[in-house]
């Protein structure tokens, strides 16, 4: 098991993934959250520092440029390479976009739907920005998608860009809405329309849309192929 960095000793650990752990800490005066990659014993010590050093980068750069582009994204305020650390802005008070949903229960009342729909427009609306600025998340759930309060205002945020890539192809972004769509239907069951209302308000917001959701079905219909062979 990887031991916890010394600079993290006064840091409290949030959540592990697959990747990385996440944790909640201090960078000077500032309430932050710090992201650690740690290392896979079974690659090769010179390949692992090479492939997490890279993944690093790529993640701090998706997060500069979705900044600079707009797109509500923590702010990085320090890459530490000798530790695999990404030290970046704590939004506060905000909850994730999958604890918001839950706090509604099927069946969903009018002002329950108005209120889903609302907040799947602005989802569609950032993600229709993400990808006008060649941007692929990567790993789209319900759970990387953040609303900052006042919620009358549905400020979104998108966090854990580790696996994104740059890229300007509608097959990339069709995964993208795809692997959002599965994340979305499977965790929020009977919210089929509400998933639309994320598509309509991407299809408003992005000028390529017309191709990235032809891909998106042509995904979807190699995906029910696979099921029907198993």
């Amino acid at each position: 098991m990887a031991t916890k960095p010394s600079e993290l000793s006064d840091a409290d650990m949030i959540q592990q993934g697959a990747e990385a752990k996440i944790y909640q800490g201090q960078f000077y005066d500032k309430q932050c959250i710090i992201k650690e990659r740690f290392k896979k014993t079974y690659r090769h010590p010179v390949l692992e520092e090479r492939l997490t050093h890279r993944r690093i980068a790529q993640e701090v750069k998706a997060l500069l440029r979705c900044r600079k582009a707009g797109i509500a994204v923590p702010a990085v305020y320090f890459m530490d390479t000798c530790n695999n650390c990404i030290y970046m802005e704590k939004v506060e008070h905000s909850l994730t976009v999958r604890e918001f949903i839950q706090q509604f229960q099927p069946p969903y009342t009018e002002e329950d739907n108005q209120i889903l729909r609302s907040v799947a427009g602005k989802v569609g609306s950032i993600l229709a920005k993400l990808h006008s600025n060649d941007i692929v998340h990567g790993d789209l759930t319900t759970s990387n998608i953040l609303l900052k309060s006042p919620y009358d205002i549905w400020e979104v945020y998108l966090i854990d860009f580790g696996l994104s890539q740059v890229s300007h192809l509608a097959e990339d972004k069709g995964v993208d809405l795809y692997v959002l769509e599965k994340a979305f239907l499977s965790t929020h069951p009977r919210t089929e329309h509400i998933f639309e209302q994320v598509l309509a308000a991407y299809s408003k917001n992005y000028p390529n849309s017309v191709e990235v959701l032809k891909k998106l079905e042509e995904v979807r219909q190699r995906g029910r192929k696979r099921v029907m062979v198993g």
